[in-house]
C-alpha cells in the first residue's frame, strides 16, 4: 500500500527550492506574535536538549519537547482533522485514546529530530496581510542546519482565547494532516479504528524501549500502513 515517507531533516528527501534562497527573511526584531511564539518555543527546546544526550536519556528529551510544545499545539483540532470523518463516528474513549497516542508519536519523533540536529536555526518569511485581529494564518519558515540543505517548515496556526496554537505542519510541501489522514483512513477501512490506535500505541512503546531509534525521522505514517 502506498505510504508517503518524510525523512530526517538532514538526510535523504530534504530538497530545497532555489527561489527560497532569495526570499526576504524577517529579522527577529520584526516578528509578529505567532512567529515569536514559534521562535521562543524552538529556542527553549534547543537550549535544554543541548544539555543532555537524547540517545542516553530519551525519555527526558521527550519530556522536554512535550513541556514546551503541548501548551502551543491544538492537539484536539490536529487529531480531529487527521481522523476526518472517522473522528465524527468515534466514541469519546476512542477519541481520547487516539489523541493520546497520536500526540505521543508526534512528540517523540520531534524529540529525536531536535536531538539529532541541535545546531539548527529558524528563519521566517514575512506574513502577508498581517493584522492585529488576524485569527488564522500560516507561519512560513526554513530550518537551517550547518552543512545541510535548508528545510522549509510551515506552521498552520489559529488564535484561540487570545493565544496562538499550531494545528498542522507542512514540511517541504508535505502536509502532515493530509498525509496522515490518507494513511490512517486506509488502515481503518481495511481494519478498524481500534486496530490503528493499538498499532500506534505499540509503535510508541517500541520507540521508548529502543531509546528513540524507531523514530529517527520527522513524523511519518506507521510502517505497513
Amino acid at each position: 500500500m502506498h505510504r508517503l515517507k518524510i525523512g530526517p531533516w538532514a538526510g535523504y528527501g530534504w530538497l530545497f527550492w532555489g527561489w527560497l534562497l532569495l526570499a526576504p527573511w524577517v529579522h527577529a526584531d520584526a516578528l509578529v506574535p505567532p512567529q515569536q511564539l514559534i521562535k521562543k518555543t524552538s529556542d527553549q527546546i534547543q537550549t535544554e536538549l543541548r544539555q543532555i544526550d537524547y540517545k542516553v536519556d530519551f525519555a527526558n528529551a521527550v519530556d522536554i519537547v512535550d513541556r514546551y510544545i503541548e501548551p502551543h499545539v491544538d492537539f484536539n483540532r490536529f487529531a480531529a482533522l487527521v481522523l476526518g470523518r472517522h473522528w465524527r463516528t468515534a466514541t469519546p474513549e476512542q477519541r481520547a485514546r487516539f489523541k493520546k497516542e497520536f500526540k505521543t508519536m508526534l512528540i517523540r519523533t520531534y524529540a529525536t529530530a531536535y536531538g539529532e540536529y541541535a545546531e539548527w536555526e529558524i528563519q521566517f518569511m514575512p506574513i502577508r496581510g498581517w493584522e492585529s485581529d488576524t485569527s488564522k494564518l500560516m507561519v512560513r519558515t526554513k530550518f537551517v542546519q550547518p552543512g545541510s540543505q535548508p528545510v522549509p517548515v510551515d506552521f498552520r496556526m489559529i488564535r484561540k482565547g487570545g493565544e496562538w496554537k499550531v494545528y498542522d505542519v507542512v514540511i517541504e510541501g508535505v502536509d502532515l494532516i493530509k498525509n496522515y489522514r490518507t494513511t490512517f483512513d486506509q488502515e481503518i477501512q481495511t481494519g478498524s479504528l481500534d486496530a490503528l490506535i493499538d498499532r500506534l500505541a505499540e509503535r510508541n512503546r517500541k520507540a521508548f524501549k529502543d531509546g528513540g531509534k524507531a523514530s529517527s525521522a520527522l513524523p511519518q505514517p506507521i510502517p505497513g500502513a
